[in-house]
């Protein structure tokens, strides 16, 4: 069951230009929340019984030695062309504020050298995202036609898909602990790996945290954060801090909270020889993410702040300039959505050609 709820976001300096209606991502209640999760996992073709894809889940290691964004003996970073692809994502930007002064990742790095084309979403909802709503073979065929039109509309960067899950949800009722969100169970998410596997994917784990927080619930991803191939997603839109409801009213992430995931991901990498994480802060409006300047990134970690929101063409477009170009911390995403892009008058998804010519350029990029 889908508790839908709807809302106007505008920014502290009140620009209507960056104004973003949602609609919230909940799910009521328990009970019915895990009996329909159950029929939509089956109903997908997301088997929990696939023997073939089993031997990739180890205990706290998962390995796809084939996977173009996985490598367990990493070569030295390329310095110089790594210089060169950032100069390119920057795009001609003439703010001064592109590229950002930040010391050079490990060994290892997805990022600048690929773009990432995501499908975002939860196995438990259709209407969460592009994830959930196709049986798996379809959904993998569509992820694969986006990810030939973005290597097509740049030549020069590769493209590496994603899975982009939700593992932990916002609720609009307290649920067990009074914490307004639902942490999926890890079967799914084993299901999430596997079915990456199948196409040399990384996987994103997202969390919504409702009224927790970063610090309880990133480290019980932990048995899957230190596989190489598993990278981190939050979302501060519904980080309830000031007690209202998920989906009544925009929620807040502080830079520490962000220098959290940061720590505890550069730990990881540290701790298990990894290659550097991929860290994706979703943001649509100024008081979602506060003070940035305080943001610190790591030679172990990539944060992606990426552009979430939804609308006209140059709304979206004005939204990413004002809270994602303006407010740099390392690099930058663009999130598209088949439905909710074309809600407005005259309103339609932008091509990835005229994504591209943003600047800088988002090198993650996500469909709902």
């Amino acid at each position: 069951m889908i508790n839908v709820l709807s809302f106007n976001g505008f920014s502290a300096s009140g620009e209507n230009a960056v104004r973003i209606t949602r609609i919230s991502r909940l799910i009521l209640p328990v009970f019915l929340f895990i009996a329909c999760g159950h029929l939509c996992a089956c109903n997908n073709g997301y088997s929990e019984n696939n023997k073939k894809d089993t031997a990739i889940i180890q205990k706290g290691v998962a390995v796809n030695r084939d996977s173009p964004g996985i490598s367990m003996s990493l070569a030295p970073l390329d310095t110089l062309a790594y210089d060169q692809r950032i100069k390119k994502i920057t795009n001609g930007d003439s703010s001064g504020r592109w590229p950002v002064k930040t010391a050079y990742p490990e060994a290892g790095a997805i990022l600048p050298f690929k773009r990432i084309v995501a499908y975002y979403g939860n196995f438990y909802s259709k209407r969460m995202g592009v994830l959930g709503e196709y049986p798996a073979p379809e959904m993998l065929k569509r992820l694969d036609v986006e990810v030939k039109k973005w290597a097509a509309a740049d030549s020069t960067m590769p493209v590496q898909p994603a899975l982009h899950y939700i593992a932990v949800t916002a609720q609009g009722s307290p649920g067990k602990g009074n914490k307004y969100r639902m942490r999926m169970p890890f079967t799914q998410i084993d299901s999430v790996i596997r079915l990456a596997a199948r196409i040399n994917a990384i996987v994103f784990l997202d969390i919504q945290v409702g009224f927790s927080n970063v610090q309880e619930e990133i480290p019980l991803l932990e048995k899957y954060l230190k596989m190489p191939q598993v990278h981190l997603g939050i979302d501060p839109e519904f980080s309830m801090k000031t007690g209202k409801k998920p989906g009544t009213v925009i929620g807040t992430m502080d830079a520490a909270d962000i220098n959290f995931g940061v720590n505890y991901l550069a730990h990881l990498v540290k701790t298990y020889n990894l290659p550097p994480k991929i860290f994706v802060v979703h943001r649509f409006t100024q008081a979602m993410v506060t003070n940035y300047r305080n943001i610190r990134t790591a030679p172990q970690v990539q944060v992606v702040m990426d552009m979430d929101g939804w609308g006209a063409q140059s709304r979206k477009i004005s939204t990413y300039r004002s809270f994602i170009a303006r407010e740099p911390v390392q690099f930058t995403g663009f999130k598209l959505f088949y439905k909710n892009d074309y809600r407005e008058p005259n309103s339609r998804m932008l091509t990835p050609a005229e994504v591209l010519k943003l600047k800088p350029q988002p090198v993650y990029i996500q469909y709902q």
